[in-house]
């Protein structure tokens, strides 16, 4: 097994979903209404410290780690999916630090810490949302916010 004592990798947490404008329709409803559903929420990116590690050899060809995109708003009160999270498993005492800057962003000490590298970005709202006794058929939404990005190295 070959030791590798720093890698540089990037990280890309998932973005939110954006909301849905949709109206229902039924046959024996007298009323219908605005019924657009929220977007989900992008995946995290957590470092965990693993004691049963001891070298970065898993990050030296594997540089780049997505998180998922939450899902789209739909109609029928359907709220979009939220992104799956990656969990990024760490020798005890790695420390990262940004790749631009040079600062020192963690470091996990304890084994077992969970820290979170990247926060995905929250879903975007859908026409349910807007509505109110003054606006009973709101025709907007919001699209899904971007999640971080980040360039990392770690040692």
């Amino acid at each position: 097994m070959k030791f590798v004592d720093e890698a540089f990798i990037d990280i890309a947490a998932g973005d939110g979903g954006s909301g849905c404008v949709s109206f229902s329709h039924e046959k024996y409803k007298e009323f219908g209404g605005p019924n657009g559903g929220d977007g989900g929420r992008g995946g995290h990116v957590y470092a965990v410290a693993d004691v049963n590690l001891n070298t970065l050899v898993d990050f030296r060809f594997s540089r780049r780690h997505e998180a998922r995109n939450g899902g789209h708003g739909m109609g029928s009160d359907m709220f979009g999916a939220k992104g799956d999270d990656i969990i990024l498993k760490m020798p005890v005492g790695t420390i990262l630090t940004d790749a631009e800057t040079g600062e020192v962003l963690y470091e996990l000490l304890v084994p077992g810490e969970q820290i979170l590298i990247a926060k995905g970005g929250d879903g975007g709202f859908g026409n349910l949302r807007f509505k109110s006794s003054t606006n009973r058929a709101p025709r907007s939404k919001t699209p899904g916010w971007p999640g971080d990005r980040k360039a990392s190295s770690w040692s």
